[in-house]
């Protein structure tokens, strides 16, 4: 756990310090407030020439290494009495370097204890990083730059942020180049080192000290229970301190820019989140040439803001779902959020891909579905494709997710269509399609026509294109039933691919293609393993896209027979609900309307193919059985009529026969296959 050195003199040549392999660095508890002293870290005047326009590119590292010369100068005079100039006479180097201490390839990393009788800092612990190149410089520096900025509001900086105290001069003529950076040094892990701890959970908990009152800072008043709820409280604690922090520095025109778990820790002393040393802070303002309007600044501003919030996703996902801590998963992710997938389906990606042999369960599938899917819908937020469109820190504190149920949170309007929705999928999952379930399912989907964010037809030709995976159908059961089929087939996944003949605005015509997985069984016998002969039956049609109504007859309800699914009842529970105070201040209407608009598809000629990998008897047999395990609208799309709901994540198509099809978003990994 821990790596060691040995040394007795302060001289560095000298030195040999064994540096972690983790990058990583160290929690700090809260100091006093530093003074100047007359002892022998009195303070002298320094100059730092210090980059403030930093960007978390690395195709710049040639240029902001020339502002380092360039730039305006820093002076530590006067003001900085909060930075302190040490000597490295003034410290006891320790013989052992905490696994949590670990630097980067520039860096050396000690531990030691300060010496000086009259230092505010003496017999304390604190990290000397000696920096050796110009880059590692010119992050010490500007992380002495930063601390002068911050210091102001020092209650709110020592709470959120690692406190630097000073640096070492050098007097070694051999080592002119070198800067030494002294910080606080309180604990060994990050919160990276905490995660791949195998007790981890018990282990923090314990470490914080996590009482009542530490719950009911996050809107919760219950302790104990399961390791789901024990671990949505600890995410609750540790993402609200780390939002609370981030915004600190947001609020005082810095952006982090380096937000990662190796550089995020926790001290056990005051039990908050420290978000590193800031050393490549970067302002919003920049240090640019003055052609710089408002308009750009207002977008440099909000493009780092977005950084920072994208990094603080990455590390919400990881702190929750434990698998992505493994960097090739993760790597998975980031591909496939590059190849241009909405991160809204990262639900069906995680679940579908990456949590098939997970050693923790679905643990972190089970935090994220709570409060009807509101982690999810906060996770992508954080990591939104645009970022214009990715939450700030202030909307995500405010978050369901973040919110214990002692808070009531008015959740807007996205977030309600959000819980319908992950209501219907979670109901569909289940795979119990009793009437009670159907009824509630046919409500949901309802409801979600009701409050559909897309009505008109050119928002649909920006939604539609992709792979949709079908869920559910109001007018089919889905899948196998009692029957005891002559000829027996499985279906696997069920995908409607729609993609757009042209992108002119003008062109409103989509190609939509079914494809039906299955497996035909040849012997008579159901084997255990369900071996067969696997095949896909594909569907293709062209449809024209345009602007319609989908009409509400009240007249018609009394001549629908009593066996449909739920709908009629659901529709008749739909215009009940609408009607209470609870919805009337969410619907866009006061009363049940007679039509909503719809997008209206017009279908053309229709095309089936079918492959099976393997030959077999009788195939016309096994389309007949697979036919009557799937809506027919699949397999004859040109039932498909109109489209009542979109979004980035589900879909809802009515059929001729006033059915609905569920479908949720799939990966654009399988377009191809």
């Amino acid at each position: 756990m821990a790596l060691c050195g040995v040394c007795t003199t302060p001289n560095l040549p000298n030195l040999q310090v064994f540096r972690s392999v983790r990058n990583s660095s160290i929690g700090l508890k809260r100091n006093h407030s530093l003074r100047q002293s007359t002892s022998s870290f009195r303070a002298k005047v320094v100059r730092f020439n210090c980059s403030s326009s930093l960007r978390p590119s690395s195709s710049n590292v040639e240029e902001i290494d020339e502002d380092v010369h360039n730039n305006p100068s820093v002076s530590l005079d006067g003001e900085s009495a909060n930075v302190m100039q040490f000597k490295w006479s003034d410290f006891k180097i320790l013989d052992c370097v905490s696994i949590g201490h670990g630097g980067r390839a520039d860096e050396l990393v000690f531990e030691a204890i300060v010496q000086v009788p009259d230092s505010p800092l003496f017999n304390q612990g604190v990290v000397l990083r000696k920096l050796n190149t110009t880059r590692a410089q010119r992050r010490g520096r500007r992380a002495i730059e930063v601390f002068k900025k911050l210091v102001r509001r020092r209650l709110l900086y020592h709470s959120y942020s690692m406190q630097v105290h000073g640096y070492i001069t050098n007097n070694l003529s051999d080592d002119q180049y070198s800067f030494t950076l002294v910080h606080g040094c309180h604990g060994s892990f990050s919160i990276r080192h905490w995660l791949q701890q195998s007790d981890w959970l018990p282990t923090l908990e314990a470490t914080l000290a996590l009482d009542e009152e530490s719950f009911r800072r996050v809107g919760d008043d219950t302790t104990g229970g399961p390791a789901v709820s024990r671990q949505l409280r600890l995410i609750r604690i540790l993402m609200r301190d780390i939002l609370i922090g981030v915004n600190y520095l947001h609020s005082h025109g810095l952006a982090h820019t380096e937000l990662r778990l190796e550089n995020v820790h926790i001290s056990p002393v005051d039990r908050h989140i420290k978000v590193g040393i800031l050393g490549n802070a970067a302002d919003f303002n920049g240090d640019g040439p003055s052609t710089s309007s408002a308009y750009s600044t207002m977008d440099r501003r909000q493009m780092m803001i977005a950084f920072d919030m994208r990094c603080v996703g990455f590390m919400m996902a990881k702190m929750v779902l434990q698998e992505l801590m493994d960097p090739l998963i993760f790597a998975k992710l980031k591909s496939f959020l590059a190849k241009g997938n909405d991160p809204s389906s990262l639900r069906e990606f995680f679940v579908t891909t990456l949590n098939t042999n997970s050693e923790s369960g679905n643990t972190g599938v089970q935090i994220l579905d709570r409060n009807w899917g509101a982690g999810w819908h906060l996770l992508s937020s954080l990591i939104a494709t645009r970022p214009s469109k990715r939450i700030s820190c202030l909307d995500a504190l405010k978050h369901p997710f973040l919110c214990g149920p002692r808070w009531r949170v008015a959740p807007s309007m996205d977030i309600i269509r959000w819980g319908l929705g992950s209501t219907a999928v979670k109901i569909s999952e289940e795979y119990i399609y009793r009437m009670p379930q159907r009824q509630r399912l046919a409500h949901f989907i309802g409801l979600m026509e009701m409050l559909n964010p897309y009505p008109k037809p050119n928002c649909w030709l920006e939604l539609l294109p992709g792979r949709w995976r079908l869920l559910y159908s109001t007018g089919k059961h889905i899948g196998l039933t009692l029957r005891q089929p002559s000829t027996r087939a499985l279906i696997g996944n069920v995908h409607l691919t729609i993609t757009r003949a042209s992108e002119s605005a003008n062109n409103t015509s989509l190609s939509f293609t079914s494809d039906i997985g299955f497996t035909a069984i040849t012997s008579k016998d159901w084997p255990h393993n369900k071996i067969g002969a696997t095949g896909k039956l594909r569907t293709l049609s062209q449809f024209r896209l345009i602007a319609g109504k989908r009409l509400y007859l009240k007249e018609e309800k009394k001549n629908i027979g009593k066996f449909s699914m739920g709908e009629p009842d659901a529709e008749e529970g739909l215009a009940e609900k609408l009607e209470t105070e609870k919805w009337k201040k969410v619907v866009p209407f006061k009363e049940f309307p007679s039509s909503l608009p719809v997008a209206k598809l017009i279908s053309g000629d229709i095309e089936v193919t079918m492959n099976m990998n393997d030959r077999i008897d009788s195939p016309g047999s096994v389309i007949g059985e697979v036919r009557k395990q799937i809506p027919p609208e699949m397999f004859d799309l040109s039932k498909l009529v109109c489209g009542t709901y979109i979004d980035s994540r589900l879909l809802v198509l009515r059929c001729v026969n006033g059915s609905a099809l569920l479908f949720t978003r799939s990966s654009l990994d399988h377009m191809s296959m």
